[in-house]
């Protein structure tokens, strides 16, 4: 929104004059469902006689003090910020305020509970929202301490940073009041406060220094039953003996509560010592595999950045990628070592990697290392290469390092800068003391150059099969032609006795446009070849013609399933780039799926057969070709082992495919029981699934919808009917559903995903068309009147990709034409939609050309 921008440079100026030293913040939450009460008393040096401003976004501010001098706040407040002039040395700044809870799930988000209307709040501050509920100099590298006072209604929980205090009760209103003890010197963005009438429940654990560390895990009442907390501390218990020791630095702060609060935008927030996980993880259906050690991930993954962007935090944003690659990394690595799920890489590969390769390839893409030039850069950045990449290549680093240095170089990065802001120098630094390499070359082409390489066999063999030369061929698009130095596996798999497996791996380094791999020569041919066997590598790999034929027949065969997971992607990666037609990768998918057994492998290619069928074919074959896929599901959910994941995801997955009316009488019989599947519970949230295809299917009435609402009238049974509505064909349901999306803010942000996500349904493409001008008229007014998170959800969510053909893509093209001075941020969002539709025209294009070849054949 306009006047809530910061720009690096203006953070950087703000830098050279102030100096902070604490906050005192007193929150009164007893003031009615609008606004509550910020009372701020900031103590901050600075260069006598400067000026600068301090950060808020207020519905009014009552009192501005600086120094003793009380200033009218007309004079000084305007958008998001109050200038403060005339700075001593040491100043005293405190300000008194009303602010807006927000339903945006950010700031101070308020939440009603429609199963018992008990009200609950958490905070999100991640990047610029904590000046939302109090004054503050928003910026990751003008750490302070935070002490928190709030008052609030005397039976609720309320947590912070540090250990909760005993409430003192006032004599007279329901209240009582909190005051938390001072934060160690952190960043504004991982304060925290959650209040509300949680439950919870309580452990504690003997951390390396031997202090006893307060464990705690909370959920609002409604969810509660379903709260698994004991496994849940027994996961945080591995995570803290791991890190302790692998990072030779003792957890840093005072206790460590983990809440699972409602309606949250992301997975996870690293508040220190007071993380906030997304009420999905909280189980109150069967889920997947895939989701359960998703958790593990996550748990893991707020863990690691108690140290790595709590303890030692970025400067700016632009090393934002470190904070969350190295909590990437590092999860993975724990969940692989320290717990049940020792397959984590595998789920790296097939979810993080297929992120990463997706956006390294958009226009948007951008080095690592990125360029953040304000707050609306950053908030767009946390994507797959922030995340994603940044931890693949951070695999590769721990490997080019050696792992036992790589640890220990980090552990003297915090030793050494506990507490304190760096950049990526810094790290770097240790790691070379620890490692004895020079890291310049290595930090230039991986961390300051975008884009992914692709990596290809280059085979010749003799009469006898018997190989004459090997090489690796290194190519890179024309737009970032960096060609990188690789540590990679190579893997032949031969069958045996049914299975194709690993007779023989080398490791090698790959530099060059082609690299002689000499140890190769004169071994016989195998089966298959696979390029990046272990996946140290981050690149896209192809396979010679008799490795896809080989891979084609007997994908399922592949005893590893890390290497079939690098099969999987690579035929995606084809079948992306328009070298594999969509008809085909349908036909490896229905042919392979039913025998996989890695649950995040099924979740990720499952997604991707449906994009292949419903965007990647070839218009005239569409219909026929979802038909086909649902069929097929429907036969595989069917054949699944009753009770398994991999029956689980057959249902979820055709329910979604459905596209004939047979598809829905099946959809229908199975949630109203007259169909039965040996093993296939028809729990809630599944029978909401199965309730969204009938819906886009035109086979249910709005009423069962009112119904099904009634029957589980929870903020989850709200979102699902929220999308179920949305998903009803024809003009009256899609203008209801856009209303209240684009002519209203009323619907929190889960609702507003959810509502987006059934307008868009796939089974009622054609309802589309009418929205396409009414999308591109919404765009600019939508980013400038609705909070960044409400905008980008409906700007990328709302974009009509189903019809995907030339004229939504000469549409998009015009309006980034008629809008070149449109803010950054939202251009690249409009840019990714529009990268989307032309990949899958190439796609169509490359199954057109297919088809034609079947004829001629």
């Amino acid at each position: 929104m306009p006047g809530e921008n910061l720009t690096r440079r203006e953070a950087e100026e703000r830098r050279a004059v102030v100096d902070t030293r604490s906050y005192e913040v007193a929150l009164d939450l007893t003031k009615g469902a609008e606004v509550f009460g910020s009372r701020s008393v900031v103590r901050f040096g600075a260069t006598p006689g400067a000026s600068t401003f301090i950060d808020l976004i207020a519905s009014d501010v009552r009192e501005v003090t600086l120094n003793g001098r009380e200033i009218e706040p007309s004079t000084v407040y305007a958008d998001s910020r109050i200038r403060l002039d005339d700075l001593a040395a040491e100043n005293e700044l405190i300000v008194d305020a009303d602010c807006a809870y927000t339903n945006t799930g950010e700031g101070l988000h308020r939440f009603v509970d429609p199963v018992d209307d008990e009200v609950y709040l958490y905070t999100q501050f991640e990047v610029p929202d904590s000046r939302r509920v109090f004054a503050v100099f928003e910026q990751p590298d003008l750490k302070a301490t935070f002490q928190f006072t709030v008052t609030a209604p005397k039976e609720w929980k309320v947590v912070s940073n540090q250990p909760t205090p005993e409430p003192i009760p006032h004599e007279e209103g329901g209240a009582a009041t909190w005051g938390f003890e001072p934060t160690p010197r952190v960043s504004s963005y991982i304060t925290a406060l959650v209040a509300g009438p949680y439950e919870e429940v309580r452990d504690e654990l003997i951390n390396s220094e031997g202090r006893t560390i307060p464990l705690g895990v909370f959920a609002r009442k409604s969810l509660w039953p379903y709260m698994d907390s004991d496994y849940i501390f027994e996961k945080t218990k591995q995570g803290f003996a791991y890190f302790e020791t692998k990072f030779g630095v003792a957890y840093p702060f005072a206790k460590y509560d983990q809440l699972f609060v409602p309606e949250f935008n992301a997975g996870a927030m690293e508040n220190a010592g007071a993380v906030t996980f997304t009420e999905a993880y909280v189980f109150r259906s069967k889920v997947t595999d895939a989701v359960k050690e998703r958790r593990v991930v996550t748990i893991l993954h707020e863990l690691a950045h108690m140290w790595f962007g709590d303890l030692v935090t970025m400067k700016w944003w632009n090393d934002l990628w470190l904070n969350e690659s190295f909590a990437e990394w590092a999860s993975t690595i724990a969940t692989a070592e320290a717990t049940e799920w020792t397959g984590a890489w595998t789920t790296f590969n097939a979810m993080e990697k297929t992120w990463a390769y997706k956006q390294d390839q958009l226009p948007s893409t951008h080095p690592i290392v990125a360029e953040i030039n304000d707050l609306e850069d950053v908030q767009v950045n946390f994507d797959g290469i922030t995340y994603a990449k940044g931890g693949s290549v951070l695999k590769q680093l721990a490997a080019y390092v050696g792992i036992d240095a790589f640890f220990q170089g980090v552990g003297a990065y915090f030793r050494k800068h506990a507490f304190q802001n760096t950049t990526l120098p810094d790290l770097l630094i240790e790691l070379e003391r620890t490692s004895g390499r020079d890291l310049s070359t290595w930090t230039a082409k991986w961390l300051e150059t975008a884009g992914v390489n692709t990596l290809t066999p280059v085979i010749d063999d003799d009469v006898d099969g018997k190989i004459t030369r090997f090489a690796v061929m290194q190519t890179a698009p024309a737009d970032y032609p960096t060609i990188r130095p690789h540590r990679m596996g190579i893997g032949f798999y031969d069958r045996r006795g049914g299975q194709l497996v690993c007779t023989h791996h080398v490791e090698v380094d790959i530099d060059g446009d082609l690299t002689e791999v000499s140890e190769l020569k004169g071994r016989r041919r195998p089966d298959l070849v696979l390029l990046n066997d272990g996946d140290l590598a981050y690149a896209k790999i192809r396979l010679d013609q008799n490795s896809l034929g080989t891979a084609i027949a007997h994908l399922a065969d592949i005893a590893d399933p890390l290497a079939r997971s690098l099969v999987w992607g690579a035929a995606w990666d084809m079948t992306r780039d328009g070298e594999m037609a969509a008809r085909d990768y349908i036909d490896l998918v229905l042919q392979g799926i039913g025998s996989e057994t890695e649950s995040t492998t099924i979740r990720t290619t499952l997604a991707q057969l449906r994009l292949a069928a419903n965007d990647y074919v070839t218009p005239e074959t569409r219909d026929a070709q979802r038909s086909r896929v649902a069929t097929a599901l429907w036969s595989l959910l069917q054949q699944a082992v009753p009770g398994s994941d991999l029956q689980l995801q057959f249902a979820t997955a055709f329910a979604a495919a459905a596209s004939r009316p047979e598809h829905w009488e099946n959809v229908r019989a199975l949630r109203d029981g007259t169909l039965v599947i040996e093993g296939l519970d028809i729990d809630t949230d599944l029978s909401w699934q199965l309730l969204v295809s009938l819906a886009a299917g035109d086979a249910v009435s709005p009423a069962e919808i009112d119904a099904a609402l009634a029957a589980d009238n929870t903020a989850k049974g709200a979102e699902f009917a929220a999308q179920a509505r949305a998903a009803l064909p024809g003009v009256d349901a899609k203008q209801a559903a856009w209303a209240s999306l684009i002519d209203s803010d009323a619907l929190p942000n889960t609702v507003v995903r959810a509502t987006a996500a059934g307008f868009t349904h796939p089974a009622t493409r054609a309802d589309l068309e009418p929205f396409v001008s009414r999308y591109f008229d919404m765009v600019i007014p939508v980013w400038e009147g609705r909070s960044f998170q409400i905008a980008s959800y409906l700007i990328e969510l709302l974009y009509p990709a189903e019809l995907g053909g030339a004229a939504l893509r000469d549409t998009t093209r015009a309006w980034l034409a008629e809008n070149a001075t449109a803010p950054a941020a939202l251009r690249r969002i409009v840019a990714e939609n529009l990268a989307g539709v032309e990949r899958a025209l190439t796609a169509q294009a490359r199954d057109a050309d297919a088809a034609d070849e079947d004829d001629d054949a």
